[in-house]
């Protein structure tokens, strides 16, 4: 695996546009584009080998809003979906498989319904990612807002012996900051955690990719990256596959 194949494109989804929120602030926004349907399809044809889709609207409203946008990008691609944002039910859940998302990222639920999260893995082996939203070193949930008493260890611990893919951890508070991402938080989830762990948040160069993609054997799997490839930071297609 190249360079290329370990960055995971983010494509946000607010008010039916494509945009990047500044450090989790849902009136800190930046659009990027009328058509998400057309910015995923140019990650695939610059090489990109999967794509991670956030329903802002679904995360700070606690259901998904934008799932015929999701349909559309994952019928005009041929390239593996993962899926995040307002995911708050088994029925939500559902919903997203139907209509051909590969992976959904469930945080939220995960710690306030463990019942239902459990359900739902049984029903979905292996394509569960647990989302763990970080602030100050605890867990954030609905839509970052809230705090939980939870370190990200600590809270993905409960889940590492479940029958799910991964986990993707993100650091929000530089999310959309360009400041480099958690390379220490990030290392100690995936060298603790059974699976796969997706770094997310501050990536802001080719530099702060190589030194994630540096920590494979820990069990990183790649890096979510937006606001540095919607701003031509790092280009994908000039990258290694």
């Amino acid at each position: 695996m190249g360079l290329r194949s370990f960055i995971i494109p983010a494509v946000d989804i607010k008010d039916g546009k494509a945009v990047r929120l500044f450090k989790g602030d849902p009136n800190a926004v930046t659009v990027y584009g009328d058509s998400p349907v057309e910015m995923a399809k140019q990650w695939e044809e610059k090489g990109a080998k999967h794509l991670h889709i956030v329903d802002l609207d679904g995360a700070f409203e606690g259901k998904p809003r934008n799932y015929r946008i999701v349909e559309q990008i994952v019928k005009a691609v041929s390239i593996p979906v993962e899926f995040g944002g307002g995911l708050r039910s088994f029925e939500a859940v559902r919903t997203m498989i139907d209509i051909g998302v590969e992976r959904v990222v469930i945080g939220s639920l995960a710690y306030q319904n463990p019942e239902e999260f459990r359900r739902i893995v049984e029903e979905f082996p292996g394509r569960v990612v647990v989302g763990i939203d970080a602030k100050d070193g605890r867990v954030a949930i609905k839509g970052w807002l809230e705090k939980t008493e939870f370190t990200p260890l600590e809270f993905a611990q409960k889940y590492d012996d479940m029958d799910i893919w991964g986990f993707l951890y993100t650091d929000v508070n530089r999310d959309g900051a360009l400041v480099g991402p958690n390379l220490e938080g990030t290392k100690i989830l995936a060298e603790h955690l059974k699976h796969s762990v997706i770094a997310s948040g501050g990536v802001g160069s080719v530099e702060d990719v190589k030194k994630l993609y540096g920590l494979r054997d820990y069990g990183v799997y790649g890096v979510v990256v937006g606001k540095a490839l919607y701003e031509g930071k790092i280009k994908l297609e000039e990258l290694e596959d």
